[in-house]
């Protein structure tokens, strides 16, 4: 297998990562606080690496790539891009040791949330800012392999949305830059939009723009420890907006934007993410009143807030969920495996796959009721083939076996079962905190061992990449094609 083709895109998008880090370079320079060196040096190591990567690897490179080159490229870019982002990390005023480093670059680019730092208050912003660059780099490129890759390579189901990728069979480069292009507009109006709301809801124009980039990439990642608790109320409101916005397809944005709204209007994924929301924060927000009798205005918008966050995979908090009851927890728990929309920077299981499991369930059931009849699932009034029904089988069966032995490794490493469960879910959902009082709402990663940092750092990459974009990877028929 030539695996030029595949070293020349990374090449090249490590490069760019290196030029990313200029920015926050620039900001801790005008802070004068002294850190802007451990961006310089970050920078300087990932332009040459990147650049010789790229140069060594250039005279392979042809318009089209094979299933197996667009596998690895896929699963080798979220593999090497969290390496060189972990360096500003290990360099800098945290002095993170490198599995730190790496788990947070890693929690950022997939989107993920989870953090290893605390006094996130006192950090140079320069360091603030780049964690806000993960995230908002690792959202829109998860929106170009979610809209070219994953329907090319069939994973998951994500074929059903082959025609709204633009077929790209035979031409996953040049139509991942035309794509791309198209996004990157939406994507930076959405981020500035959601900035400038933030500073009228009371933000600093610094705070505003690093969760404006944390938001839109559905990340979660804030400046304080305390995540929106330390933030004003409005802002609450404004996150809660953008981050149903950044959970529905990007293209139907794309396609709004070219003067067709139809699109987004019919889409029934859209309207089951959104009853599906509203029905959750009516549960929630009904259970809390029930239980504390409180009904007071921010006990409304902590359950609005929090469930929103959780589905979406975001990881805000402005509140302690752990404090809400039993009932409330559980509630939390599986709404974090919901997802947002197929195509857009959340993440999870997402909506369109319950949609097709329930449509074969009913099929199957009325199969059972009436032998000779002939029931097809439909999707969006579409006939759906074997093909995607069985990726979306496989996918939910591999999501479950995956949760079931990341939740039983992490135990073994000493973790207990509420942190080993809800570890296990938070990264391979990508969603960002835990339950329990280590990594819950209140808490963080950083007291915990190494091989689950590692063991959770992997789990993160799998579930960004759809889990069976990875797993084929490490199938013997895989290098024999």
């Amino acid at each position: 297998m030539d695996l030029r083709p595949v070293g020349y895109v990374i090449g090249l998008l490590v490069a760019v990562l290196g030029i990313a880090m200029l920015l926050p370079m620039l900001v801790d320079l005008a802070e004068a606080r002294g850190h802007w060196m451990a961006f310089a040096q970050s920078a300087t190591i990932t332009i040459v690496l990147g650049a010789i990567i790229s140069i060594s690897c250039a005279n392979g490179v042809r318009e089209g790539l094979t299933i197996q080159q667009t596998f690895l490229l896929t699963t080798g870019v979220w593999l090497a891009l969290p390496i060189f982002g972990a360096l500003p990390f290990y360099f800098g005023a945290t002095e993170a040791r490198f599995v730190d480093a790496f788990f947070e670059a890693m929690s950022g680019l997939t989107t993920t949330g989870s953090t290893v730092l605390a006094g996130l208050e006192d950090l140079p912003k320069g360091l603030l800012l780049w964690r806000g660059i993960l995230q908002w780099l690792g959202g829109i490129g998860i929106i170009v392999v979610a809209m070219v890759f994953l329907p090319e390579l069939r994973v998951g189901g994500m074929q059903i949305f082959r025609t709204e990728a633009f077929d790209t069979f035979g031409k996953i480069l040049p139509r991942a830059t035309e794509i791309a292009s198209r996004i990157s507009v939406i994507y930076v109006a959405l981020t500035l939009i959601c900035a400038l709301a933030y500073m009228a809801s009371g933000m600093n124009a610094f705070d505003g723009t690093v969760h404006a980039m944390t938001t839109i990439a559905t990340g979660g990642f804030a400046n304080y420890d305390g995540s929106f608790a330390a933030l004003p109320a409005a802002s609450s409101y404004v996150a809660t907006l953008f981050m149903i916005l950044a959970a529905l397809p990007f293209v139907r944005f794309v396609q709004l934007s070219a003067g067709t709204a139809q699109p987004l209007l019919r889409d029934t994924q859209i309207h089951v993410f959104l009853v599906t929301a509203f029905v959750i924060v009516a549960l929630i927000a009904l259970w809390n009143l029930w239980q504390q009798q409180n009904w007071s205005e921010d006990a409304l918008r902590a359950a609005l807030f929090n469930t929103v966050s959780l589905m979406t995979g975001t990881g805000y908090a402005n509140a302690d969920y752990m404090q809400w009851g039993g009932f409330a927890i559980a509630v939390l728990f599986f709404t974090g495996l919901i997802g947002g929309c197929a195509g857009s920077t959340a993440c999870s299981i997402k909506v369109f796959r319950y949609q097709l499991l329930f449509a074969s369930i009913k099929a199957q059931l009325q199969k059972t009721r009436s032998p000779h009849g002939i029931f097809v699932p439909r999707y969006a009034g579409r006939a759906v083939g074997d093909d995607v029904l069985n990726s979306v089988m496989s996918f939910f069966m591999f999501f479950i076996v995956t949760l079931g032995l990341i939740s039983v490794a992490l135990a073994m490493t000493g973790l207990d079962f509420v942190t080993s469960v809800s570890g296990a879910a938070t990264a391979l959902a990508n969603i960002g905190p835990g339950f329990g009082d280590q990594i819950g709402p209140a808490g963080n990663f950083a007291s915990l061992n190494d091989t689950a940092k590692w063991l959770l750092a992997a789990t993160m990459l799998i579930g960004r990449l759809e889990l069976m974009a990875v797993y084929v990877i490490f199938t013997v028929g895989f290098w024999r094609a």
